[in-house]
This record gives structure tokens, C-alpha cells and sequence, in this order.
């Protein structure tokens, strides 16, 4: 039987905030590096108001998007309800959360205990709740997806988190929401997903995020490069590193996805959803530099056909050009997003990698194969 658990606010300390330095960063060229830091301020805070409360619930929600998304629901005084496996704690204090904000979030919050790929349960627990909207944060195969349906006849609204990474690989960029997509992509899961709602005639919206980062990032994104720039060691970038990607910060998708609720412009919609502008990989890691103050990197340039890395990966992005356009989310949507890049490298560094928290350790078995081999080319 399911069983809906309300949490009980306990007090945890506030943490201290480092500061960072923040400057004007183009995407294609960095000002003098300023080794003073400034006071660094918290952003992301825009409130984004529904048209009327709902139940909600969230599949997933304790492990990255989730935990900004959730926040900003209870605060628009939605009831929300996060199904997981409760393997992680369903809350957790984000550093700089006032004790306040986060004890009324913990009261608020309810959890729904289970697996999502337990079919049967899905269904008898969902019908005999009910739920107006549901948020699909980490389904990755439609036939995840369909219990879900069948036990929520009466739902207002699908909102879905997809990828940019369905797009069929082209000449032509940025992607744009019209762009042939790719059925063999290893986020097939995602796009059958979009097909089979689309299928379902139910009320549905797809957010397609490119390369998601901020605090709590479970992928080693900006990770990376904090991990080096920490070690004083060079940066291995493959190709010639003029590459060009795209970025959005996870507090900048959270605010996408509350402005799709209950939103007749998003109804049977999908969306790009990342960063205002495109940077190269050789950016990204002076960007990573500047954002956490250190000194501007040395960057080590490899051919990744010269080596033979095992099943180990010695970059964390894939080696082309890939980026999305945001238009049609900001003229259809009036979604803005609030972090330029650099910025938005900082509030991930500060409140997280920079106080010493990090999800993976530090890995350079990859780097030392690339920069022994340019150590020989050298000499």
C-alpha cells in the first residue's frame, strides 16, 4: 500500500559562502583576469507565479533539477509530491538556504516510496492519490511512462524533461525544435517518450535541456575543470579546442519548467532550454578559471585517435559542435535565462565544489597518458 510520509523540519547550520570573481565573459574571449575576488551574491531567486495551486507530483526530485524544482513548486503553495526510491534523503539544507526556508520546504514536501519501474505499484498508488500535473524529471523509456497515464486519467498536464541530445547530428546549428531528430541516439528513451504523449492526446510539455550545470551537478560538467584547475594542472581539450557548446544553469531549467505550468502557449509543445550563448571548449575552461579565481589554465590540445583510453573518458563533452537556439522558449514562454555563463560557473563553485563537495573524485590516469605523450613531442 502507498503510503504519503510528511517530513518533520529539523534544523541544520547555515554554511558559510565563499566569494568569487565575476566578470564580463563573451563566449569567445576573456578580459584580464582579476585575482581580486568580489562578494559573491546568490541569484536565481525570480518568482514565477502559476495561475492556481495544484497537486503535483515529481518523478524524482532528490538529486539535481529536482531539488531547485521542488523548491520553487512549494514556494508557489503547490502540494508536491516526490516519488522516489528513498534511497537519498528526500530533503537536504542547500548550502546558503536559510534554516527558515528550508525548514518550511521540509514541513511542506511529501514522498511517495517506490519504483517507478514497478508498473503495477505505479498504477494502484497514483489512481488512488490523484494527481493534477506531473513532472517527469528523470524517465528515460516511454514504457516508464504509460503506467503513469493509465492511473491519471483526469491529468491537467505532462511536463517532461527530454534532451537536445535527440537531435539528429547536422551541419545546420544551432538546433531548433523543428530539426530532424536522431531515432538511434543513445536518448532514443527520450524521444519515443515525446512520441508516445504525443500519441496519448493528453495535455503534455518536453523541456530540452543541452548541457545542464550548477550546484549539486551529478555530471561531471564544470566538475571537471574545477577538479584540474584545483590541481594546478593542465587542461587536456581534444582537437584543436575551438569546438563550440552550450551551457544552462540547473536554477535557469527550474524556472523554465515552473513557466510551462498551466501554460495554454506550452500545451503539446517542446523546448530548447540552456544558456543564452554558445562557448568554445577552450572558453569553457578560462571560464571555469575565471569564474573559481585561478589563474588563467594552460591548455593541452590532443588528437583522441592517438590513444587508446580504454572505457575510461578523457573529456567530458562530446568532441563537436553542439548548442541549441532558446528562441522559441523566450518569445513564447517569456522565459529569460537570469546566469551568464561565467556567473553561473561561480554560484556553482561557491556553493558547492569550492566548499570542498564534489560527486566524483578527481581521475587523472587520462591526462597523464595525453600530456606524457606531449611531454615526448616536445623534447
Amino acid at each position: 500500500m502507498s503510503k504519503l510520509v510528511v517530513l518533520q523540519p529539523t534544523k541544520q547550520p547555515s554554511i558559510p559562502l565563499l566569494p568569487s570573481s565575476l566578470s564580463d565573459f563573451s563566449g569567445t574571449k576573456l578580459c584580464q583576469i582579476q585575482y581580486k575576488r568580489k562578494v559573491w551574491q546568490p541569484k536565481g531567486a525570480l518568482h514565477v507565479a502559476a495561475a492556481s495551486t495544484k497537486k503535483i507530483l515529481v518523478m524524482g526530485g532528490t538529486r539535481f533539477i529536482g531539488i531547485f524544482l521542488s523548491r520553487l513548486l512549494v514556494k508557489e503553495g503547490h502540494q508536491v509530491t516526490l516519488f522516489t526510491r528513498g534511497k537519498a534523503p528526500i530533503t537536504q539544507q542547500l548550502p546558503g538556504e536559510p534554516d527558515s526556508e528550508y525548514s518550511d520546504f521540509k514541513s511542506k514536501i511529501l514522498h511517495l516510496k517506490g519504483d517507478r519501474k514497478d508498473f503495477e505499484f505505479v498504477k494502484s498508488s497514483l489512481s488512488a492519490e490523484g494527481f493534477d500535473v506531473v513532472y517527469d524529471i528523470n524517465g528515460r523509456e516511454a514504457d516508464e511512462v504509460e503506467p503513469i497515464l493509465d492511473a491519471l486519467p483526469n491529468l491537467e498536464q505532462y511536463i517532461y524533461c527530454s534532451s537536445a541530445g535527440v537531435y539528429l547530428k547536422s551541419d545546420l546549428l544551432p538546433h531548433c525544435e523543428t530539426d530532424a531528430v536522431d531515432p538511434k541516439s543513445r536518448h532514443k528513451g527520450k524521444l519515443n517518450t515525446e512520441n508516445l504523449l504525443a500519441s496519448r492526446g493528453v495535455n503534455w510539455t518536453s523541456l530540452r535541456p543541452v548541457y545542464i550545470y550548477g550546484p549539486l551537478n551529478y555530471n561531471p560538467v564544470e566538475e571537471w575543470f574545477f577538479h584540474r584547475l584545483k590541481a594546478g594542472r593542465p587542461i587536456p581539450i581534444p582537437n584543436s579546442g575551438v569546438q563550440i557548446t552550450q551551457l544552462g544553469h540547473v536554477k535557469d531549467l527550474a524556472k523554465a519548467f515552473i513557466q510551462v505550468l498551466g501554460n495554454e502557449k506550452a500545451s503539446k509543445q517542446v523546448f530548447n532550454i540552456s544558456g543564452e550563448k554558445y562557448v568554445t571548449f577552450d572558453g569553457l575552461a578560462r571560464a571555469c578559471a575565471k569564474a573559481a579565481g585561478f589563474p588563467e589554465p594552460e591548455i593541452v590540445h590532443y588528437n583522441p585517435k592517438e590513444f587508446d583510453f580504454g572505457k575510461k573518458k578523457a573529456f567530458p563533452f562530446r568532441d563537436q559542435h553542439f548548442f541549441a537556439s532558446i528562441e522559441k522558449a523566450k518569445h513564447v514562454l517569456g522565459w529569460e535565462p537570469e546566469f551568464d555563463l561565467v556567473e553561473g560557473l561561480a554560484d556553482s563553485y561557491n556553493l558547492d565544489f569550492g566548499r570542498g563537495t564534489y560527486r566524483k573524485e578527481a581521475d587523472f590516469s587520462t591526462d597523464d597518458m595525453i600530456l606524457g605523450k606531449s611531454l615526448v613531442l616536445q623534447s
